[in-house]
């Protein structure tokens, strides 16, 4: 069989695009590994539920508040007004998604992506079958590549594919303990310190029945199995029992390109778009999985391969200034723990607490408080210039 669009990869954002793509009438295959699970916190943000049509019973848990913990052991609650955080299981959601765009139409192939070839015929993408081991030849007018930060689609066919930055995140979904002094089912926690990440942070995330304890760092030297475990002896949960370990890559930035100008587009993970700061992921896969499907559509109609770029144009247009914001706080304030602890200085803010949980909720910043963004401003500048202490202030 013959496709107009094969997807390469089944996670949040191959699934997105093949599903969009399945609606619009279009012959799709969604290739997938199959057998694993991304290591993730699993939050997903009213925006998010809404945009892309998620049903509460995909939510194992509701998060009305944000724990942040400093390297001193500074806790600041933060609620979550007017809303609330959702938290998925990666192995639940990511099959929710898969089994959504296929019963839309797409044709689900359980394999590995092993290479794209051309001929006189068109583009073919070669792929290895799960079940008998042998390699597959299908024939596609376009390649959406959505298979991770290490993506192979991306290092063989993008220019700068084979040169995109990441961190590694690692976390151990555990069995969740009764509600207790120290461990709130409706509440996630955030810790910035050096003992357990030394550029990033840990976190421990309700999921339920379960809980997501991790952290991610950049430095390849880290243990993130040792500090992983260091995590849950601060939190509490030594004894709580190990259902899985996971560890993956997640990407820096979004790359500078996104297609070949000929067949083939990036989406997610592949393309780099993880959110700096908060390493945010699962909502802008989903958005690089619909302007992926966007552009293979508008390529579909018009015949012209140059529309390949009309993903990163969209996604950037909305995004971009926010990935520029969380990057320049995370330039800012990961360097060191005498910078994290004024980082959690500042969350005590009121200001900080709305508008950071309103630009999350909504995914765009918000403008309608000019002095409380001044107001903001000068104590984040006050702190990186060490004119104020970083306590509560």
């Amino acid at each position: 069989m013959s496709y107009d669009v094969f997807v390469v990869g089944g996670g949040p954002s191959g699934a997105t695009a093949a599903d969009d793509l399945a609606r619009a009438g279009h012959r799709v295959a969604l290739l997938d590994r199959a057998g694993r699970i991304k290591p993730c916190g699993g939050a997903i943000p009213p925006r998010l539920i809404a945009d892309f049509e998620i049903p509460d019973d995909q939510l194992v848990a509701h998060i009305t508040t944000a724990r942040m913990i400093s390297p001193t052991g500074r806790a600041v609650d933060i609620p979550i007004e007017n809303g609330f955080v959702g938290m998925v299981d990666r192995e639940d959601f990511d099959e929710y998604l898969r089994a959504r765009a296929a019963s839309h139409g797409a044709e689900r192939l359980t394999g590995t992506y092993v290479r794209i070839e051309r001929d006189r015929d068109g583009t073919h993408v070669i792929w290895r079958d799960k079940a008998s081991g042998e390699e597959r030849r299908s024939l596609t007018k376009l390649v959406i590549g959505a298979d991770g930060a290490r993506s192979r689609v991306a290092k063989a066919e993008v220019p700068g594919g084979d040169k995109i930055p990441y961190v590694i995140a690692y976390h151990e979904i555990i069995k969740a303990p009764p509600a207790n002094d120290t461990y709130d089912p409706d509440r996630c926690e955030v810790i910035y310190d050096g003992r357990i990440s030394p550029d990033f942070y840990g976190w421990v995330f309700p999921h339920g029945k379960h809980a997501s304890v991790g952290m991610g760092t950049e430095k390849p030297e880290a243990d993130l199995k040792q500090a992983t475990a260091a995590l849950r002896e601060m939190s509490g949960l030594t004894g709580c029992e190990t259902i899985r370990r996971e560890g993956a890559p997640i990407p820096l930035h979004p790359m500078d390109r996104w297609d070949n100008g000929r067949d083939v587009v990036l989406a997610g993970d592949a393309a780099g778009v993880v959110a700096p700061s908060s390493g945010e992921g699962i909502y802008y896969a989903m958005v690089g999985g619909r302007v992926a499907a966007t552009a293979a559509r508008a390529v579909l109609k018009s015949g012209r391969a140059k529309d390949l770029a009309l993903a990163r144009k969209l996604f950037m247009r909305e995004h971009k200034t926010v990935f520029r914001v969380l990057r320049s706080m995370q330039d800012a304030y990961y360097r060191s723990d005498e910078r994290r602890e004024r980082f959690v200085s500042l969350c005590h803010d009121i200001d900080v607490q709305r508008l950071t949980f309103e630009a999350y909720m909504n995914k765009k910043l918000v403008r309608a408080r000019p002095l409380a963004h001044l107001k903001i401003g000068i104590k984040n500048m006050l702190h990186l210039t060490r004119l104020v202490s970083p306590v509560h202030v």
